[in-house]
C-alpha cells in the first residue's frame, strides 16, 4: 500500500461512521419561520454593518422579499425617534419593533460539518442550533455524509423548504471514487465531475505535489474554492506556503503553518514512540508543534506572513475546536451540555481509542500547558496576519471534542477577541470576510442596500460582550441582586425569513430530551 493510499484509508476510517449517521437524518420540511414578506420594516435597531464601521442607530431597515432596499437613520440615542424620518408603511407591510436592539449581518461558519463522526445526529438538530445562534451561511467541509445527501440539502435550503442556513458544499478530495486518485489526469477528471454534481469547492487533507497541482489548477478553471487540513501524514511534502503557491485559497486549523515556519528542521520533532493512529499521540504532540516554529518578528515569520498576504490567502483558524486540549474541564462542563447535547454526541466525546478527537486517555497537566503555549504563538500569528491586512474567517468544526453546534461558533468569536482582535474586527471576520472568501460578498456578509436580508437581532450589545450571543445567555447579577441569564439571539433572518431564535432553542431542547428518554429505554 503506497503512502498516499494509506493516507486516504486513514482519513476515511476517521469518518467511516458519517454515512451511517446520516442515512435516516433527512431534515424535515420547514414548519418554523415567517416570510419572506413582500415588505418588512425593522424599526429602530442599532446597526453593526459588518464592514468595520461602528454601530449606528436608531435605524429603520426596509426589506422587500429577501433584499434590503432602504436604510434610514431615524434619530439619536437617548431621545425620542423623529417619526418624520421614518419610511412610511404601506398597506400589507409587516413592521417589527426592534428599538434598542442590535442588528448584525448573518454569521458565516466557514468550517461547519452537518454532524460529524458520531452516529444518529439529526440534521434538524444541527440546523436549528446554527440558526438559533445567528448563523445563516455555512461552508460544509468534506461532505462526508455523501455528495447526493449534501447537495439535496443545499437545494432545499436555497428554496427555504427546510429551516437551515445556506449551505456551501466542499467535497473531500476523492469523494465518490472507488480507487485513489493517483494521477494528475484523474485529479482533473474528478474536479470536473464534482463541479457537475454541485460542489462549490474541495477539501484536501494531503496529496502529492503533482496531484495537488493538477487538482487546484482545474479547480480554478471550474471556479471552485479550496480548503486544506494539512494533515501530518503529508505535510512534509506540502506545507501551507507550498499549497498556497499552487492556488489553495484557505487553510483550516493551523496544521502546515508551523511547518512552514521551521528554521532549523524540516520534520516535526516527534517522540520515538509516536503513532499517528493513537489519538492522544496525535493531539498531544500537536500541542508542542508551535514551539518548534520561528518566533514572532523573526525573518522567517515575516517572510511566511508576507508571502501568504501577497497570495491573498485566507486563514480559518477554528481556535475553538482545540480548546479542550488546553482546558478539558472547561469544555467538558460547559453550561449548554445539560440541555443541548445529544446523548450520542456525549458518548462520542468520551475517551475512546476508536473515535476521532476522543483522546483523553491520560491527558496531563503538562499536555494542557503545552497547548496553552501553542495557543499563544498561534494566536499571535493570526492576529499579526490580520493587522497586516490578511483575511481571517470564523469556523467552528463542531461535533468533536465537546464542541456543540452554534455554541462553539460564539466561543470562536471570544477566542478571536483573546487573540487580539477588537470587537468590530471579530464581527468583520464572522461576516464580510467569510462572504469574500466564498465569493458571495455581493449578496451577503454586510448590511447594505441591495444585499440579502441575512440578519441577527439581539437585545444586548454584543460588541461589549459576545457572551450575550450564546443560546444560554450571559450569566450576571440583576439590579435586584439576583443571578440571571441575559441575552441570547432574539431573531435570525435568512433570505428575509424571520426565525424566532428562542423558539428554535426550545425545539432543540425537546429533541435532546426525547433522545435522552429513548436512550434510557434501550
Amino acid at each position: 500500500m503506497t503512502k498516499f493510499i494509506h493516507f486516504i484509508f486513514i482519513i476515511l476510517l476517521c469518518f467511516s461512521t458519517a454515512s451511517i449517521a446520516f442515512a435516516d437524518s433527512i431534515a424535515p420540511e420547514r414548519s418554523v419561520g415567517e416570510g419572506p414578506y413582500k415588505r418588512l420594516i425593522l424599526r429602530g435597531g442599532i446597526v453593526v454593518s459588518g464592514e468595520g464601521a461602528p454601530a449606528r442607530g436608531p435605524m429603520d431597515i426596509v426589506i422587500e422579499n429577501d433584499r434590503i432596499v432602504k436604510m434610514v437613520s431615524v434619530g439619536n440615542p437617548g431621545v425620542p425617534i423623529k417619526s418624520k424620518y421614518r419610511p412610511v408603511a404601506r398597506k400589507g407591510d409587516v413592521e417589527m419593533n426592534v428599538e434598542g436592539q442590535y442588528i448584525l449581518p448573518g454569521f458565516i461558519d466557514m468550517h461547519a460539518h452537518i454532524g460529524g463522526s458520531a452516529p444518529n445526529i439529526p440534521a434538524e438538530y444541527v440546523f436549528k442550533l446554527w440558526l438559533a445562534h445567528g448563523i445563516t451561511t455555512i461552508r460544509e467541509p468534506g461532505s462526508f455524509n455523501g455528495a447526493e445527501w449534501v447537495v439535496d440539502h443545499v437545494k432545499r435550503s436555497e428554496k427555504n423548504t427546510i429551516a437551515a442556513p445556506r449551505i456551501v458544499p466542499y467535497f473531500m478530495f476523492g469523494l465518490g471514487e472507488d480507487a485513489p486518485i493517483n494521477t494528475p489526469k484523474k485529479a482533473k477528471q474528478w474536479v470536473k465531475s464534482i463541479t457537475k454534481q454541485g460542489a462549490k469547492g474541495i477539501k484536501f487533507f494531503g496529496a502529492t505535489p503533482e496531484i495537488m497541482t493538477a487538482a487546484l489548477t482545474e479547480a480554478k478553471k471550474q471556479g471552485l474554492g479550496s480548503m486544506m487540513h494539512h494533515a501530518q501524514l503529508e505535510v512534509t511534502n506540502m506545507n501551507v506556503v507550498d499549497s498556497a503557491r499552487l492556488g489553495l485559497t484557505t487553510m483550516e486549523h493551523w496544521y502546515g503553518l508551523p511547518e512552514a515556519l521551521f528554521e532549523h528542521q524540516h520534520i516535526q520533532n516527534y517522540s520515538p514512540d509516536y503513532n499517528y493512529n493513537n489519538e492522544q499521540d496525535r493531539f498531544g504532540e500537536a500541542g508542542r508543534l508551535w514551539q518548534q516554529a520561528a518566533k514572532e518578528g523573526s525573518e522567517k515569520w515575516l517572510a511566511v506572513r508576507d508571502e501568504l498576504l501577497a497570495l491573498d490567502f485566507t486563514l480559518d483558524p477554528t481556535f475553538t475546536i482545540y480548546e479542550a486540549s488546553r482546558d478539558l474541564m472547561r469544555d467538558m462542563n460547559a453550561d449548554w451540555h445539560k440541555d443541548y447535547t445529544l446523548p450520542t454526541l456525549w458518548n462520542f466525546f468520551q475517551p475512546n481509542r476508536y473515535a476521532h478527537g476522543s483522546y483523553w486517555f491520560d491527558f496531563t497537566t503538562d499536555d494542557e500547558i503545552a497547548w496553552k503555549k501553542n495557543y499563544q504563538q498561534w494566536m499571535s500569528f493570526v492576529n499579526d496576519y490580520k493587522n497586516n491586512g490578511g483575511r481571517v474567517t470564523v469556523g467552528s468544526d463542531s461535533g468533536y471534542i465537546f464542541k456543540i453546534y452554534g455554541f462553539s461558533y460564539i466561543r470562536e468569536l471570544e477566542l478571536l477577541r483573546e487573540a487580539g482582535f477588537n470587537a468590530l474586527e471579530v464581527i468583520q471576520a464572522a461576516t464580510i470576510n467569510g462572504a469574500q472568501a466564498l465569493g458571495m460578498d455581493k449578496d451577503i456578509g454586510s448590511i447594505i442596500v441591495g444585499k440579502k436580508a441575512d440578519l441577527v437581532i439581539v437585545n444586548e450589545n454584543p460588541l461589549r460582550n459576545f457572551k450575550v450571543l450564546y443560546g444560554t445567555g450571559h450569566f450576571r447579577l440583576s439590579d435586584d441582586n439576583k443571578p440571571i441569564r441575559a441575552g441570547g439571539v432574539n431573531y435570525t433572518i435568512k433570505d428575509g425569513i424571520v426565525y424566532d431564535a428562542k423558539a428554535l432553542l426550545s425545539q432543540v431542547r425537546a429533541l435532546v430530551k426525547a433522545a435522552k428518554a429513548s436512550a434510557k429505554n434501550e
